[in-house]
């Protein structure tokens, strides 16, 4: 009969130990409800050893948003391989995946939470933002974008963020029909863009034109003759 030993952790797994501890914990409930008390305990320490690692809950929540933003800022990376909309669908599967997983967390972070404000937690959301936009030109194969495009796209990204905040309250609309809806979206706002704007038409005309037909860019343009019809 053996007896269970703790084992004693360095600083920098320990730290990593309680950011995983608070992630599980923030997906469950939002951060403003979740106390330090209630984080010593899931973690197996006293509440004085997190003070230790950490100054206080903010400080916490901060270490904690910054693994979850290098999360969901990897969720939009996709190889450039196949049509436009189907990469686009792909990506929004996984970013749905990662709301998903962490409703509250998303929630308080979008809407307002215990570390919304700091300049820290402003630069983190930044930081996806900036990472979804870049990785959006990458699957268009562009470097140097328009205004235009880059007002397309980054409309694009704050609609994907208010489309997921209005799915987790009450989550009304199975989530497959909104990551459709999303890539339509984008194939919509590029149109009218292009239907206004010369260089937008030249740059856009040939992704467009590669699209196959049960593809879901394809998919709009049938929903859109039918609904004209």
């Amino acid at each position: 009969m053996t007896t269970g030993v703790r084992r004693r952790m360095g600083v920098e797994e320990r730290r990593q130990q309680l950011i995983g501890v608070a992630l599980e914990l923030f997906a469950q409930r939002s951060p403003d409800e979740v106390s330090i008390d209630e984080i010593a305990a899931a973690a197996g320490i006293s509440r004085p050893l997190v003070y230790h690692y950490f100054p206080g809950k903010l400080s916490l929540y901060e270490a904690a948003l910054k693994r979850a933003s290098e999360d969901l800022a990897a969720r939009f990376v996709e190889a450039r391989e196949g049509p436009l909309g189907s990469r686009l669908l792909r990506v929004m599967r996984r970013y749905f995946d990662f709301v998903d997983e962490h409703g509250p967390g998303f929630s308080a972070l979008m809407r307002g939470g215990p570390a919304v404000g700091s300049s820290t937690t402003n630069a983190l959301i930044d930081s996806v933002r900036q990472a979804a936009y870049e990785q959006i030109l990458s699957h268009l194969g562009i470097t140097d974008p328009p205004v235009r495009l880059e007002l397309v796209v980054r409309s694009w990204i704050s609609l994907a963020e208010s489309t997921a905040l209005i799915w987790l309250d009450g989550r009304r609309i199975p989530r497959e029909e909104l990551e459709v809806q999303l890539v339509h979206d984008f194939a919509a706002l590029t149109a009218v863009s292009a239907a206004y704007d010369e260089e937008m038409r030249r740059l856009l005309h040939p992704m467009l034109a590669a699209e196959p037909a049960e593809g879901p860019f394809g998919n709009l343009a049938a929903r859109l003759i039918a609904l004209a019809s």
